[in-house]
């Protein structure tokens, strides 16, 4: 387990102590939740209220930022992977212009509202249930600030379950989704946790939050996903939007070798791009997950690539 995985339990230990009364420990933990939701919806509406100055835009790209790991059934470096995913979008080895022609130093096309703290709540002993509401509050305060629309870094594959279920309520109608990835994602509650990142998809689809599901790059049927591209121009019709999910070890291990579970055979860092630049669909949101900075040894090569995801995906959604 992690230092911060220690560290947190460290700290709900003691929270938890007998001489702690529930009352108690409630009300502060209600105080961490407000603030940390409050410095969120401070800096949406900060940067909402410059996009919309700025004018012209229908719809932009802001980060959100959700580092949480604990949910993840074998390691948990996905929590540190958001600054490390910002670092290598703004890294100077390249420039800042998507391969769509679109330019992320415009704030009309990608803006930030930094990071749910979640270790910082979790250190106070606020469960998942508790926490999975925050993230999803957290969304949504992103998308009170329109033309903003979030594009959410993990963090482990958890994550897709409150953000896909904000989005879908705060929409009012459900969505359809996108999922690259190499595992489905669907267990029950895998390994008694209901929350697993290998659960989040049988939770999104226990809801009214999706229509129609298209999962590409699971290895059992890889050569099928990629003969459905040619399908993702009807995602969307009739329903709210497209919301895009994509797991980095979709990828084949050769191009992001930074991920917990490697699994050879999967797609090419060009299918994906191919699928997202034909992808027709409203695009309303979307999350990249699972990039493991522990794992990433050849110089920053995955950081690099969950950058470049993020960056075409920033293209796609803002117009």
């Amino acid at each position: 387990m992690s230092k911060i995985a220690h560290k947190g339990i460290h700290y709900m230990q003691k929270l938890n102590a007998p001489n702690v009364s529930s009352a108690l420990l409630e009300k502060g933990q209600n105080r961490v939740i407000e603030a940390s939701l409050t410095l969120i919806r401070e800096r949406a509406k900060l940067k909402g209220e410059l996009v919309r100055a700025l004018g012209g835009a229908g719809a932009t790209s802001s980060l959100l930022g959700v580092p949480l790991g604990h949910n993840s059934s074998f390691l948990q470096g996905p929590a540190f992977a958001p600054p490390r995913i910002r670092e290598a979008i703004w890294c100077g080895s390249t420039n800042s212009t998507t391969e769509e022609g679109k330019e992320l130093q415009d704030a009309r096309v990608l803006t930030d509202v930094g990071d749910v703290p979640i270790q910082e709540i979790r250190d106070c002993g606020v469960d998942d249930n508790r926490l999975m509401h925050v993230i999803g509050e957290s969304v949504k305060l992103v998308m009170e600030e329109a033309p903003l629309r979030p594009l959410v870094l993990g963090g482990d594959h958890s994550i897709s379950f409150p953000v896909v279920r904000a989005v879908s309520e705060k929409l009012g109608g459900p969505v359809d989704v996108l999922h690259l990835d190499a595992h489905p994602d669907n267990y029950d509650a895998y390994e008694g946790n209901i929350y697993s990142h290998a659960s989040s998809f049988a939770r999104i689809m226990e809801g009214d939050y999706v229509r129609r599901l298209l999962q590409v790059g699971i290895r059992s049927i890889t050569a099928e996903g990629r003969a459905q591209a040619k399908k993702f121009g009807k995602l969307g019709e009739g329903v709210k939007g497209v919301y895009i999910s994509i797991d980095v070890d979709c990828l084949d291990p050769a191009f992001a070798p930074g991920v917990s579970h490697i699994e050879p055979g999967g797609l090419s860092f060009r299918d994906v791009l191919n699928i997202l630049h034909n992808l027709q669909g409203d695009v309303v949101a979307g999350d990249v997950v699972e990039f493991n900075p522990q794992r990433d040894t050849v110089d920053g090569m995955t950081a690099m690539v969950a950058a470049k995801l993020v960056r075409e995906m920033a293209a796609k959604i803002s117009k």
